[in-house]
C-alpha cells in the first residue's frame, strides 16, 4: 500500500482548504479541487464523491536562459529560482462554461457535444514577477488541465528543462501500457499492476528502426482499472500537442504516481517558448464503464476549430495497395540490384532490374482493375519513386525528390488509366526520417501530385530523423508534421502519416490530416506478431486521440502459404479481420491483402466491400481492454448499421442486443461468424455466412474462436 506518514497527513490537513477553488463538472459528478501548498500549486479529482486523483503537484522547471549547452546542462540547486513550480500565489481567476455541438468533418458520429465548466487560475511568483495560468476544463467524463504563460515583461522567452504535472492514485491499479520511447509507439502492449510495471519495463520492448527508451516511463494514453466491487476505468492522455514535444509518463510504483516527462533534442530541452504560448492539455478520462472511456471525445474537444476556409476535398477513402507483398517478402520497394544511388545523378535507366519491383506497370493495372471492379476509390503503390536501394540505415538526407519515377512506373499513363476506371491513386513519401529534406521537396512534390489527379499522401518517417539529434516526437518534429498538413491543404491533399506521431484530437484542427499510423499496425504481424489481444487494447489507447490506418484485411494468415516452412503468421481468424473494420475507425480504409488472396474469399470480401467508412453514429456496445470490443455504427448519411465483434486469445459468447435499431422497422442483417471449428492457429479460415431479418427487438448470439470476432451488415428491409 502506500505509504503516508503522520507528519505528511498533519501537513496535508493544515493546509487543506487554504486558497482553494473548487470547479464541478456539468453534470455534478465530479469535481476538481486546487490548491497552493506553501506556494506550490496541487490539484485532485473526485468522482461521485470518492477521490480518483489524490493532490498531485503542478510546475514546471526552467533553464537558467534561453542558451543551452550541448547535451543537456547540469542542474544545480540555485538554478531552481528559475523554476515555474513554487513560490506562487493566487492573484486571479476566472470561471467559464459552454455545451456546444460540433459536426467533425470526418467522424464516429455527426454531432460531437463539448460541455464543460472551466476554472483559470492565475498564480503570480513574487521572486521573480512572473504569471502563469492554470487552466482546468471538467467535463462529464473527465479532466482536462493546462499552462498558459501570458505575454509580460519577464516572461518573453524561455526553455523548458521539464514539464513535471503529476497523477497521483490512491490504490495499485490494472495498466495497459507499453515502455515510452521518443522515437516508436510500435511497441507490444503489457498488462500488470501499476506497482508491477517496472519489474517487466525491461522486458517490454524490441528492436525498432528509431528507438530512444525511457526507463521505467510508460506512453499515454495509458489504460487502467480500478478493480473490485465498484470498478472504475481511468485513462491517461494529452490533448492538442502543437508547437510542444509529446509527453510519457514516469512510474512510481510504490505510491502509484505518474509524472510528465517531455520528449527531449539533442541538448536536452524539452520546449523553446515564446509567450503568449499554451501547452498541451492534460487529460483524465474516468467512468464506470469501459464503454463511456473509449467512447470519450474529450481530446477532439479540447483541440480548436479548424481555421480552414474549404474541407470540401477531405473525405471517407477505401483503398486498396501495392504493399502487402512487399511487407511479407514476396516483392520489393527498390528496381534495381545497385546499392549506392544518387538522386539528380544516377541514371536509373541502365542500372539492372532486380526483377522483384513492385510497383510496375504491369502489376499496378491488375490493382487498379480489381479496385475498380470491387468499388474501392483509391489505390497506394509504394515504391514507384527512385532512391529505395539504398534508402534506410545510412543517415542520408537527400534520399528521395518525391517526383521522379522508377523507369518501369509509368505516371502519366497509370493515373489516366486509373481514372478511367474510377480510381484515384494514392501517393507515397517516405521520407526516411529526413524531414529537412522533405520540406525542400513538399511544394514540388505536391505540385507532381495536383498534376496527375492525387489527392490524399502516405507519408512515411522510418529511421532516425533529420535534423540529427531531433526525436520523433521532440517539439521540432512535430512542428514539421503540422507544417506538412498545412502545406498539404494548399494543395487540397489529404495526409495518412505513418511512423509518425500518435494523434491527440488535432484532426478537429487540421482535418486533412485523416489518418496515422503509430502503433503497432498490421505490417508487425510480418515482422515478429502482434499478440491476439492487442486490437482489443488499441480502441481504449493509441485510438483515443483519432484514427489510425491499420490495414487490416488479410485472408491469407499464414505465410508458408508463399514461403513454405515460414512460421509467421496473422493471429486472428478471417472473420475477425472483417470485424476490424467496424471496431476501428479508419476513414482512410485499406483492404491491405493481395487480390489473389480475396478472389478465394469473395463472398466474406463482400463486407469489406459494403462496410462504411465515415459514420453518423457509434454505439460500444460492450468492452473490456485487453478482452473483447463490440461495437455498432451507422453508415453516414445512409440508414445502414455495421457491427463488428472481437475477442482476444480466448473463445468468447457474446448475444448482440438490437434495441439500437428503430423500433418497428423491419431489416436484413447479414452475418459474418467464425466457423464451429475456427481458431486462429489451427483454422482461421473456417467462417460461415447467412442472411436474416432483424429489429429492434431481435438478439443473436455468436461463439467466438480464439482471437475470432464475428461482422454484421444491416440494411432496412425492403
Amino acid at each position: 500500500m502506500k505509504k503516508i506518514t503522520v507528519g505528511a497527513l498533519l501537513l496535508s490537513m493544515m493546509f487543506a482548504g487554504v486558497n482553494a477553488q473548487s470547479l464541478k463538472s456539468p453534470d455534478g459528478k465530479f469535481e476538481m479541487d486546487f490548491q497552493l501548498k506553501q506556494g506550490v500549486p496541487y490539484y485532485n479529482l473526485k468522482y461521485n464523491g470518492k477521490t480518483v486523483v489524490e493532490d498531485s503537484k503542478l510546475g514546471l522547471r526552467l533553464f537558467k536562459d534561453t542558451s543551452v549547452k550541448f547535451a543537456s546542462e547540469i542542474a544545480k540547486p540555485e538554478d531552481a529560482k528559475f523554476d515555474l513550480n513554487n513560490g506562487f500565489t493566487k492573484v486571479d481567476e476566472k470561471r467559464d462554461s459552454k455545451n456546444e455541438t460540433w459536426q467533425p468533418v470526418l467522424g464516429e458520429k455527426k454531432n460531437y457535444i463539448n460541455q464543460y465548466n472551466e476554472l483559470a487560475v492565475t498564480l503570480n511568483q513574487a521572486s521573480t514577477d512572473r504569471s502563469i495560468v492554470v487552466k482546468f476544463r471538467l467535463f462529464n467524463d473527465g479532466l482536462g488541465f493546462r499552462y498558459e504563460f501570458p505575454q509580460q515583461k519577464n516572461l518573453n522567452y524561455f526553455v523548458i528543462r521539464e514539464e513535471d504535472s503529476e497523477v497521483d492514485f490512491p490504490t495499485d491499479m490494472k495498466a495497459w501500457w507499453m515502455v515510452a520511447d521518443y522515437d516508436s509507439q510500435e511497441y507490444q502492449y503489457q498488462e500488470t499492476k501499476v506497482s508491477e510495471i517496472p519489474g517487466r519495463w525491461a522486458k517490454a520492448m524490441d528492436a525498432n528502426t528509431s528507438q530512444k527508451l525511457i526507463k521505467n516511463a510508460v506512453q499515454s494514453p495509458l489504460m487502467l482499472k480500478k478493480e473490485g466491487k465498484e470498478p472504475l476505468y481511468i485513462n491517461v492522455a494529452e490533448a492538442a500537442v502543437l508547437n510542444y514535444p509529446v509527453s510519457h509518463l514516469e512510474v512510481d510504483a510504490q505510491d502509484f504516481k505518474f509524472k510528465t516527462h517531455l520528449t527531449a533534442d539533442r541538448q536536452g530541452a524539452k520546449g523553446y517558448i515564446q509567450t503568449p504560448s499554451v501547452t498541451p492539455w492534460r487529460t483524465i478520462i474516468v467512468s464506470p464503464k469501459a464503454e463511456e472511456v473509449m467512447a470519450s471525445k474529450m481530446l477532439f474537444n479540447l483541440n480548436e476549430p479548424t481555421k480552414y476556409t474549404d474541407t470540401s476535398y477531405i473525405h471517407p477513402t477505401k483503398y486498396m495497395g501495392v504493399w502487402w507483398e512487399m511487407i511479407i517478402g514476396k516483392s520489393q520497394w527498390a528496381y534495381s540490384t545497385e546499392e549506392n544511388v544518387h538522386i539528380g545523378k544516377t541514371d536509373f535507366s541502365k542500372l539492372t532490374p532486380n526483377g522483384k519491383h513492385a510497383a510496375n506497370n504491369t502489376k499496378v493495372k491488375e490493382y487498379i482493375d480489381f479496385a475498380a471492379e470491387n468499388g474501392f476509390q483509391g489505390l497506394l503503390i509504394e515504391g514507384w519513386n527512385v532512391g529505395w536501394e539504398d534508402w534506410f540505415g545510412h543517415s542520408k538526407e537527400f534520399v528521395f525528390d518525391f517526383i521522379t519515377p522508377y523507369p518501369d512506373f509509368d505516371i502519366k499513363m497509370l493515373n489516366e488509366y486509373a481514372h478511367s476506371k474510377g480510381i484515384k491513386l494514392i501517393m507515397h513519401h517516405e521520407t526516411s526520417g529526413s524531414a529537412t529534406n522533405y520540406e525542400r521537396w513538399a511544394d514540388q512534390a505536391f505540385q507532381l501530385m495536383k498534376k496527375y489527379g492525387y489527392d490524399a499522401v502516405k507519408t512515411g518517417y522510418v529511421g532516425d530523423i533529420i535534423p540529427r539529434g531531433e526525436h520523433h516526437y521532440s517539439q521540432w518534429t512535430i512542428n514539421h508534421y503540422y507544417r506538412i498538413a498545412e502545406k498539404a491543404n494548399e494543395y487540397k491533399i489529404m495526409v495518412n502519416s505513418h511512423e509518425s506521431v500518435r494523434p491527440t484530437g488535432e484532426s478537429r484542427t487540421y482535418p486533412n490530416y485523416i489518418s496515422a499510423e503509430a502503433a503497432r499496425g498490421t505490417e508487425y504481424e510480418a515482422f515478429g506478431g502482434n499478440n491476439a489481444d492487442h486490437q482489443t487494447i488499441l480502441p481504449f489507447t493509441r485510438w483515443m486521440g483519432g484514427s489510425m490506418d491499420y490495414t487490416p484485411g488479410i485472408f491469407q494468415t499464414k505465410l508458408d502459404y508463399y514461403f513454405p516452412g515460414d512460421k509467421r503468421f496473422v493471429k486472428t481468424t478471417l472473420v475477425k479481420q472483417l470485424a476490424l473494420y467496424v471496431t476501428m475507425y479508419m476513414p482512410l480504409q485499406m483492404a491491405a491483402d493481395l487480390p489473389e488472396n480475396y478472389k478465394k474469399h469473395m463472398d466474406a470480401f463482400q463486407f469489406i466491400k459494403d462496410v462504411a467508412a465515415d459514420w453518423d453514429d457509434t454505439k460500444i456496445l460492450s468492452a473490456e481492454p485487453g478482452d473483447y470490443v463490440v461495437t455498432a455504427r451507422k453508415a453516414k448519411g445512409t440508414e445502414n448499421w455495421f457491427v463488428g465483434g472481437i475477442t482476444d486469445e480466448n473463445k468468447r459468447e457474446y448475444t448482440v442486443d438490437f434495441s439500437f435499431l428503430d423500433k418497428g422497422r423491419k431489416y436484413e442483417a447479414v452475418i459474418y461468424e467464425d466457423g464451429k471449428d475456427a481458431d486462429y492457429i489451427n483454422n482461421p479460415q473456417s467462417y460461415n455466412i447467412y442472411k436474416k431479418e432483424i429489429n429492434s427487438k431481435s438478439k443473436i448470439n455468436f461463439k467466438m474462436a480464439r482471437s475470432g470476432g464475428f461482422a454484421i451488415s444491416i440494411r432496412p428491409a425492403k
